[in-house]
């Protein structure tokens, strides 16, 4: 009966990796649902407490990381802290929108999140007086550091799920 368990664990975090790309809290699902399971088989040992605070702390990484990601690829660019938020902003509502209106599965929303960022550095840029050159470069810095950020959290979400999968079959 572990192994049915261990296998659906498997198969329902490869939906919820999947779920990273649409900038969606993918890797805390897989965070959650591993932890439930694990409580619920606890008396089969099924996952070490070790290994649960391991996939904790890389959701954590990968939280962080997304989080500063575009306001420091507005940094770089050397944009300001208006500029960092309003990457931080447009990153959110972009991929909202991009889930909406540009509806292929992954895509819209990454596409949606990196141009988000990028309007939003550039539109609070300009709205502090910056030049329009500035004010691009600045959101180029915010797309690519969305991209990126996106890329490494899939990346640690990878890794998350290849833990459990592991600690799953062999605890």
């Amino acid at each position: 009966m572990v192994y049915l368990w261990a296998s659906l664990l498997v198969l329902v975090n490869v939906v919820w990796l999947a779920m990273t790309l649409l900038t969606l809290p993918g890797n805390w699902l897989m965070v959650g649902t591993t932890a439930l399971v694990a409580w619920w088989q606890w008396d089969a040992g099924m996952f070490h407490p070790v290994t649960l605070l391991a996939v904790v702390l890389l959701a954590v990484v990968g939280e962080v990381l997304e989080f500063f990601a575009s306001s420091a690829g507005v940094r770089r660019a050397g944009g300001s802290r208006w500029g960092a938020l309003g990457s931080v902003l447009g990153a959110l509502g972009g991929a909202i929108a991009g889930t909406v209106l540009l509806p292929v599965p992954l895509v819209g929303s990454l596409v949606g999140a990196c141009l988000g960022a990028c309007a939003g550095a550039w539109v609070f840029e300009l709205s502090i007086g910056r030049g329009q050159g500035p004010s691009i470069k600045a959101g180029v810095g915010a797309g690519g550091g969305r991209l990126l950020a996106t890329g490494v959290k899939l990346a640690l979400g990878a890794i998350i799920w290849t833990i459990v999968a592991v600690g799953a079959f062999w605890p």
